[in-house]
């Protein structure tokens, strides 16, 4: 962990370090914001021209010569006054000055030596001598509204990789090279699974007969493993009215990731983001006695979020997406069987791809109280049953504050593929939040109503970004049984189809034949044939 916190400070004190090379080529530019992120940092800068892959070598050269002059960080906090009088001619750090006393956040700005002030909560190295100044790259440069609004400005945002050691950042350059080769943007496309039209929209992926069947493979083992267990599959509409997600939460937290419609009598409905609040009308629909939980239902179904353009990414970061989800209502003294039980249907999934996987324990911020539904209390015992499951398997496990869902603590399935990367996978939550806001209940022994939880769970989680893993992961060469394609048949003659038919139904193949004859140069048909 040490190490970890280390290398973000060389990654943050990196991040000003460019500030401070821009700004000697271009000493009017206005600073944004230049915070780590994983395997680097970026800084945002609105600039008089548009910046060029010669800009990054001339800023790279001059960060070098600063990390040579040993220059040291030094913080200190200020007050708005003088905070708004230090950054008079930065209009953005001002926004953000005001941001930040508005929230009553205070502020602390930060010297580089004598090159660089930023407005900054902290997190450097103390010398830029600490910084080798062979394992850190500046990669690309993209655009970015400030603060996310395409409202706002456009600015231009250099991204950066930084590393402990030269050896991590050639290896991390090599890894990204093939990862460009197998990129499922190109990978997709070009296996014919799925596409995209500007006609219909950005981040609106379409599924071709070959995805479509790969998506049906897929969803097909995950209910085979559900089924075992006691799930029973249910349909839910994708769109519902506002009053369903005000009262879930879901309008309070999470409204501005909604697609909105108004009918024409003025009605206010939104698409489903999520399908938990549907499901919870479901189980309301009758009173339930304590000897018919659990209940579990589950669908596989699209999801709709905005996103914004610029965080739009293929099939891993769309605005429809496909949800495998599952709910179990059940009594709290089944909770831990129930968790288990998903447990083993998520490693039964993952081992048959050859996935290893590291769980995250996501537990909420307490510093950032606002972000999540209910009081301490109920996080508390939520978060302290979850840690009693993760006892029980006897398995390693690793800390993800902040990361829970805004209605309870989750644990999240990290799965590394074969480049190295690691992915967030399935996931399972505990929710004793939407219950209570549903008032969802069961007749117990004593007939009286008695509060039941709530389990979310999601195998896949998303299945277009399931697939832009694996699609990457196996280079679009799919073991056989997942393999959209796996048996050619190939009659030599016009005369031969009917029999390359009747082979291909009597395997119990899907087929799909062409009539159509090839060239003379070439008299083969192709009739592909597809077995599970």
């Amino acid at each position: 962990m040490t190490n970890m916190v280390n290398l973000d400070n060389v990654r943050h004190s990196l991040a000003h370090l460019l500030a401070a090379a821009v700004l000697k080529k271009f000493p009017k530019a206005q600073l944004g914001i230049g915070p780590v992120i994983q395997d680097g940092f970026y800084y945002d800068f609105k600039l008089p021209r548009t910046l060029t892959p010669a800009d990054l070598a001339d800023f790279e050269n001059e960060m070098r010569d600063l990390i040579g002059a040993e220059l040291a960080f030094r913080g200190k906090k200020v007050k708005p006054a003088e905070a708004k009088k230090i950054f008079k001619h930065q209009p953005f750090k001002l926004d953000l000055i005001k941001d930040f006393t508005k929230e009553k956040k205070s502020l602390t700005i930060y010297r580089t030596g004598d090159v660089f002030l930023d407005l900054c909560r902290g997190g450097h190295v103390k010398n830029t001598k600490e910084i080798n100044p062979r394992a850190f790259k500046l990669t690309h440069i993209a655009g970015a509204y400030w603060k996310g609004d395409a409202k706002n400005p456009q600015l231009q945002r250099i991204y950066g990789l930084a590393f402990a050691a030269e050896k991590e950042l050639n290896g991390y350059l090599k890894m990204q090279e093939e990862a460009k080769k197998r990129d499922h943007k190109i990978l997709g496309p070009a296996l014919d699974l799925f596409a995209f039209s500007d006609l219909v929209g950005a981040g609106l992926p379409l599924w071709t007969p070959k995805g479509t069947l790969l998506r049906n493979i897929l969803d097909d083992f995950v209910w085979e493993l559900r089924e075992k267990y006691g799930y029973q599959k249910v349909e839910i509409p994708h769109i519902t009215k506002k009053d369903l997600y005000e009262k879930s939460g879901h309008w309070e937290k999470f409204q501005e990731d909604l697609f909105k419609i108004k009918t024409r009598e003025g009605h206010l409905f939104a698409m489903k983001p999520m399908n938990c609040p549907h499901h919870t009308q479901i189980y309301a629909r009758r009173p339930w006695s304590y000897r018919e939980l659990p209940q579990r239902y589950a669908n596989t179904t699209m999801c709709y979020r905005d996103e914004q353009t610029g965080e739009l990414s293929g099939l891993s970061r769309a605005r429809s997406f496909t949800q495998d989800d599952a709910h179990v209502f059940c009594r709290l003294p089944q909770a831990k069987e129930e968790f288990l039980k998903i447990w083993d249907i998520v490693h039964e999934f993952y081992s048959k791809f050859g996935f290893n996987l590291r769980i995250r324990v996501s537990t909420h911020d307490p510093k950032h109280p606002e972000k999540y539904l209910g009081d301490r209390k109920k996080w508390a015992f939520a978060e302290k049953m979850l840690q009693a499951i993760v006892k029980d398997k006897k398995t390693d496990t690793f800390p993800g504050v902040g990361e829970a869902a805004f209605y309870g603590p989750k644990l999240d399935f990290m799965a590394k593929d074969s480049l190295g990367r690691e992915w967030q996978v399935a996931t399972i939550q505990l929710d004793v939040n939407m219950p209570e806001r549903f008032d969802l209940t069961c007749m117990n022994e004593k007939g009286k109503p008695e509060r039941i939880v709530m389990i979310h769970a999601a195998i896949m989680g998303s299945l277009e970004r399931f697939l832009s893993i694996i699609i990457e992961h196996y280079a679009g060469d799919f073991p056989a049984w997942l393999a959209p394609q796996q048996v050619a048949i190939l009659p030599i003659s016009e005369n031969q189809k009917s029999y390359a038919l009747a082979v291909a139904r009597q395997t119990t193949l899907w087929a799909n034949a062409s009539a159509k004859p090839n060239s003379r140069k070439y008299p083969i048909s192709w009739f592909w044939a597809t077995r599970r």
